[in-house]
C-alpha cells in the first residue's frame, strides 16, 4: 500500500466518524425539544411533555398494622356519643352541660330548648370537646341526670388520613417542579402555559388540604349530643285548670248551638214539604162531603 492510498483511507474513515456523530447529536436534540403531542394537557414548546403533564398523584395503599403504608402514623379516631338524660329542669341541666363543656376546653355547637305538644319541656345540646377529654366529660354529663339511653362510636379514619396526606405531598412536589421550570422559561407562551398547569395543581391541592383540615377537626374534637327531658307529672301531663274547664264548657255550649243550627238547616226542606202536604190534606178534607 503506497502513501497516497493510505491518506485516502484515513480521510474516508474520518468522514464516516464525523457523519455518525452529527447524526447522533441531531437525533438527541430532536427527542429533547420535540413538541408535545395533541391532548398532552398544555405542554410548553421547548420542554418535554413528560415534565409538564399534570397527573393526579396516586394515593398510597391503606395502612395495615405493621405494614409500610402508614407506618409510624398515629391512629386517627373520630369519637362521638349520643345520650338521653331525664332531668328535673331542662334549662338548668342544659346550662350545667354547657359549663362542663367550657371547663374542658370545648365549645357548644348547638342548643335547642322548647316544649312538645303536651307542654312538656325538652332540650338538645351538642358540644365539641378535645378528644383527650372525651371520657371525663361524658362521665360529668351523665352525672347531671338519669341516663335513659347511651351510645358511643369510634370511627377509624387512619387510612383516609394517610391517603389525603400522600395526595398533599404529591401535589406540593408537582408545584415545586413547575416553579423550577418557570425560572428557566423565557417565552411568554411558555410562562402562561406553565402557570396554567400550576393553577390546576393548586386547585387540587386546596381541595385535599380542606379534607385534611376537616379530618383533623373531627379527630381533635369529639362530639357529644345530649337530649334532655323532664319526667311526666303524676296523674297526667297537666294538672287541673279551672279557667281551662270554663273555656272548654263555653266552647262545648257553642258547639251544641252550632250543631242545632246545622240540623235545622239540614231538615228545613223536609219541614216545608211536610207542611205543604199537611195543608193540602186539611183543604181536601174540608171540601169533602160529609158521610151519612
Amino acid at each position: 500500500m503506497n502513501y497516497k492510498t493510505l491518506v485516502i483511507l484515513i480521510v474516508c474513515i474520518a468522514a464516516v466518524i464525523v457523519a455518525g456523530c452529527t447524526s447522533l447529536q441531531g437525533s438527541t436534540a430532536k427527542s429533547t425539544i420535540a413538541p408535545a403531542p395533541a391532548g398532552s394537557g398544555g405542554a410548553v414548546s421547548g420542554y418535554s411533555d413528560q415534565a409538564l403533564m399534570v397527573r393526579a398523584p396516586v394515593p398510597t395503599a391503606a395502612p395495615t398494622p405493621g405494614g409500610m403504608p402508614g407506618q409510624g402514623v398515629e391512629t386517627k379516631i373520630i369519637k362521638t356519643a349520643d345520650l338521653t338524660l331525664e332531668v328535673s329542669n331542662v334549662s338548668g341541666a342544659a346550662a350545667a352541660v354547657e359549663g362542663i363543656c367550657t371547663s374542658a376546653g370545648g365549645y357548644v355547637s348547638t342548643t335547642n330548648i322548647g316544649t312538645n305538644y303536651n307542654g312538656q319541656p325538652y332540650g338538645t345540646v351538642v358540644i365539641r370537646i378535645p378528644a383527650n377529654q372525651f371520657d371525663s366529660v361524658l362521665s360529668g354529663v351523665q352525672a347531671t341526670g338519669k341516663v335513659t339511653s347511651l351510645s358511643t362510636q369510634g370511627q377509624d379514619v387512619t387510612a383516609e388520613y394517610v391517603d389525603v396526606q400522600a395526595q398533599i405531598t404529591a401535589y406540593q412536589n408537582q408545584i415545586a417542579q413547575y416553579n423550577l421550570i418557570m425560572k428557566n422559561a423565557t417565552k411568554v407562551d411558555d410562562v402562561l402555559a406553565i402557570q396554567q398547569q400550576i393553577d390546576a395543581v393548586q386547585t387540587n391541592l386546596d381541595r385535599v388540604t380542606g379534607q385534611m383540615k376537616y379530618l383533623n377537626s373531627q379527630v381533635d374534637y369529639a362530639t357529644i349530643t345530649v337530649s334532655l327531658q323532664e319526667p311526666a307529672p303524676v296523674g297526667g301531663t297537666q294538672g287541673h285548670d279551672f279557667v281551662t274547664a270554663i273555656n272548654e264548657g263555653i266552647a262545648g255550649f257553642f258547639g251544641v248551638i252550632d250543631a242545632i243550627i246545622v240540623f235545622v238547616i239540614s231538615v228545613l226542606p223536609l219541614i216545608i214539604i211536610g207542611g205543604v202536604a199537611y195543608a193540602g190534606y186539611r183543604f181536601w178534607k174540608a171540601r169533602r162531603p160529609a158521610q151519612p
